[in-house]
């Protein structure tokens, strides 16, 4: 078994060992489809549902696995994160289950659901200015002063190979439906879900095109996969896709992204909450902002669907009430 380490990458193995660690604990979320939209879309898309994983988003799997490779001694001092709102649902959650305390810091600004959700799971919170502190050094700051480990929102060995789980899931279904995917689209911040994803999926099948997708405001690994080196971007304006505003992909991640990945797509906030609406309409499921902008980037036609089996994760569903009242509401 492989250590948490910048200079291991996870492998296949690693993934499938996550698996056999989050069985009976995560959900294996659904492969949706619907055949009235693939008529409109004269294409097959499929949804992988991870807004039904436990906690609402993907962000369970990669946390539970790594809180599991602790050592006992260093899993009884708690752990730390900091997030806009899903990983830390994820590692409260997970802490929850192990019976350990966790800290979690979060922007001011995040969603109210997403602050009240993590307290539920009894993390204690606390909150940052995201315009005038850094979450990492407040992260650390926590860490040090109570012992407690870190666990990071992406760009750590076992927190990657617990979301590449999504990716292996989805192989196996299309496995059983005797199918090859064409292309897979994840929505993407630091890039381990679509690091990990594309680990599982390369694995079997070698054709696949795994795209990144972002806000066009925050398009940091788009520009950084052409680039071929790690960009950092400086967003004029806002975006209402919280989970996805990191503004430079994760150094662990883009050593396996930059080998891995079709160049990545990108999603504005209108698009994202088209494909909120069009998530609901046919495959009755509720996406966030950020969870929506895969099947946004199919949607708005930036990448092809015709005659072609396409997988789009739908990473989250933790969206407020009065956010999506909107998205629905538009026409």
């Amino acid at each position: 078994m492989n250590s948490s380490t910048e200079l291991t990458l996870p492998t296949i193995a690693d993934i499938k060992e996550a698996a056999a660690v989050l069985e009976g604990n995560a959900v294996k979320t659904p492969l949706l489809e619907s055949p009235l939209l693939n008529e409109k879309l004269g294409g097959r898309l499929f949804i992988k549902a991870e807004c039904l994983q436990r906690t609402g988003s993907f962000k369970f799997r990669g946390a539970f696995n790594c809180i599991s490779h602790l050592t006992p001694e260093t899993r009884e001092k708690g752990v730390v994160a900091f997030s806009s709102g899903n990983h830390a649902q994820g590692v409260a959650a997970a802490a929850q289950y192990f019976g350990i305390p966790a800290v979690i810091v979060m922007p001011r600004d995040a969603p109210a659901m997403k602050i009240a959700n993590t307290k539920a799971y009894g993390a204690e919170v606390i909150l940052y200015d995201r315009e005038t502190e850094n979450r990492e050094v407040v992260g650390e700051a926590v860490q040090k002063e109570r012992g407690m480990a870190l666990v990071r929102p992406y760009d750590d060995f076992h927190v990657i190979a617990g979301q590449g789980t999504t990716g292996l899931e989805i192989s196996e279904r299309f496995c059983e439906l005797g199918l090859a995917p064409d292309a897979v689209v994840v929505p993407c911040s630091g890039g381990g879900l679509v690091g990990g994803t594309a680990l599982a999926l390369k694995a079997r099948f070698a054709d696949v095109s795994v795209h990144s997708a972002e806000p066009e405001a925050f398009n940091d690994t788009a520009l950084s996969l052409a680039a071929g080196e790690r960009i950092q971007v400086h967003p004029t304006a806002p975006s209402i896709c919280d989970a996805l505003l990191m503004p430079i992909p994760g150094a662990i991640t883009f050593r396996i992204n930059r080998h891995l990945l079709a160049p990545g797509v990108i999603a504005s906030d209108a698009e994202a909450r088209q494909a909120m609406r069009v998530a609901f309409e046919f495959f009755k499921i509720v996406v966030e902002p950020g969870g929506a902008v895969a099947l946004a980037s199919v949607l708005s036609g930036r990448l092809p669907i015709k005659g072609r089996n396409v997988v789009v994760v739908c990473s989250g569903g933790n969206v407020d009430p009065d956010v999506f009242r909107t998205a629905l509401a538009e026409n």
